[in-house]
């Protein structure tokens, strides 16, 4: 099956204000700038997330597969981002939603923030099991880590931002 149709409706990820110094002079500043966007699969609100909006169709993805609510990117035929309603339309080949018994429990985790979790997902999460020979070098997630800090981000230009990162291999 092939990959989704996606929108391309990134957002800046910071905007400029004025802040006042401690002489009470403005003083032009950037800070990032959260969102909500709420997702619906097949016209069925699902849950809305508070997002940057750097990458809201990936996001969008992530989070569907992240908790198991798609079985695979490929049962997604597109994923549609609507910034003046905040939304985003997710179309599946099936047509169906997502599988009722997958939603119908939540469960609000703590945190910095809130969060919403579907299903049993811990006790997926349980069972999954990594293979046995694959090993991470120390030196290999530390020069993860350093390509990470160097990387341009949004806490370089406007300061205290949580971020994660995703690679390969």
């Amino acid at each position: 099956m092939p990959r989704p149709t996606l929108t391309d409706a990134r957002r800046p990820l910071t905007f400029e204000i004025d802040a006042v110094n401690e002489h009470g002079e403005p003083v032009p500043t950037h800070i990032a700038g959260e969102h909500p966007l709420t997702i619906y699969v097949d016209r069925q609100e699902l849950v809305t997330l508070m997002t940057l909006g750097g990458a809201p169709e990936a996001l969008t993805l992530g989070y569907l597969r992240n908790q198991r609510l798609v079985d695979s990117v490929e049962a997604i035929a597109s994923v549609q981002v609507d910034w003046e309603v905040n939304a985003v339309a997710v179309t599946t080949h099936a047509g169906r939603g997502v599988e009722p018994r997958r939603v119908e429990k939540r469960t609000v985790t703590t945190g910095c923030g809130q969060g919403t979790v579907f299903g049993d997902l811990m006790a997926d999460i349980d069972r999954v099991r990594l293979p046995a020979d694959r090993r991470l070098a120390q030196a290999t997630l530390y020069g993860l880590l350093e390509s990470v800090r160097h990387h341009e981000s949004i806490y370089k230009q406007a300061g205290a931002v949580h971020g994660c990162a995703l690679a390969r291999g």
